[in-house]
């Protein structure tokens, strides 16, 4: 259901939110600049003699601020804004739980888990076409990536033990920077494992795959954002904050769309893409349906443990 871009009302009359400030160059083009930059740094970095993983890892640090600041400075929605006591108290210590733990075990997991299955059968790591040029080995390991999020994502849609992991991203009532890092860590290892996983397994470089994670990263890490952006038709590329914006609706017909992880290449394939009308969001953003009795509102202690009858916290501040 499409909402016009009213982001906030008063007693007297309706607010809106004036981003004609907002550089056009930022507004308009964000995604494909900060996309290309990060692949940018991580092609130059071997050559400048520094730390590539470093330097990506600190670009897509300093994407993440840039999307904060955008969306403090010129919000879609002006109360998507304001502070939510019970989204910090969900979002914070999932993104810590998944940053600081569930990230690095599988950065140093993965491989070992790859060269075991070497071991045990080494043709397999011999398929992976080292001979080709460069950019075509990069292409096809980012469509890869991109196809097996698609899948992952997808099925934690469409089969219900799944959705229970899932269901603590939906649960938000409103989008913001922050929301990147609501997920559930067993969910966030299924889709890392199937993206990274049969890559390694065939010998593709750690070095190539950290070349689409430069370029990918950035992208999600700007998909929640509140910014207002215009994104126009890099919306029917990219994964921006205006398409998955309907990923997010509380329509079933609208959150089952858009699936892409940072390209919605895949989406368009399958018949799931979804376009986002210029200056309209859905009429409200959470989990679809009745949620099927998913405690939303509680911890996020209660979330990851699957609580059906925990406590709730603070009601959430909505827009109406």
């Amino acid at each position: 259901m499409l909402r016009s871009r009213v982001v906030g009302r008063s007693p007297h009359r309706l607010l809106l939110i004036e981003a004609a400030d907002m550089p056009s160059l930022l507004q308009r083009h964000l995604y494909p600049l900060v996309a290309l930059m990060g692949l940018l740094l991580w092609a130059l970095a071997p050559r400048a003699g520094l730390h590539t993983e470093a330097l990506v890892m600190g670009w897509s640090l300093t994407v993440l601020a840039l999307g904060w600041a955008l969306e403090r400075r010129w919000p879609f929605e002006a109360c998507w804004r304001t502070p939510v006591e019970r989204d910090t108290r969900i979002d914070a210590p999932s993104a810590l739980l998944v940053m600081a733990a569930v990230d690095p075990l599988l950065k140093a997991g993965l491989p070992l888990l790859a060269a075991a299955g070497i071991a045990a059968l080494p043709v397999l790591g011999t398929l992976w076409p080292h001979s080709w040029p460069l950019a075509l080995q990069w292409v096809v390991a980012l469509l890869w990536v991109e196809l097996a999020k698609y899948a992952t994502h997808r099925a934690h849609h469409e089969w219900s033990p799944l959705w229970r992991l899932h269901a603590l991203h939906h649960g938000s009532e409103r989008l913001y920077w922050l929301n990147n890092f609501r997920v559930h860590p067993l969910n966030f290892v299924l889709v890392t494992a199937a993206a990274l996983l049969p890559l390694q397994l065939l010998g593709a470089p750690a070095d190539l795959l950290l070349g689409v994670l430069a370029f990918t990263q950035p992208v999600m890490l700007l998909q929640h954002s509140n910014a207002d952006l215009r994104n126009g038709f890099w919306n029917a590329l990219f994964s921006t904050n205006e398409a998955h914006r309907w990923h997010h609706s509380a329509e079933a017909h609208e959150a089952n769309r858009n699936y892409g992880a940072a390209l919605l290449i895949w989406d368009h394939v399958f018949g799931t893409y979804l376009a986002a009308p210029a200056g309209h969001r859905p009429e409200r953003v959470g989990l679809f349906g009745d949620g099927d009795g998913y405690p939303s509102r509680a911890s996020f202690w209660c979330q990851l443990l699957g609580g059906r009858s925990c406590r709730p916290l603070c009601s959430p501040v909505c827009c109406v």
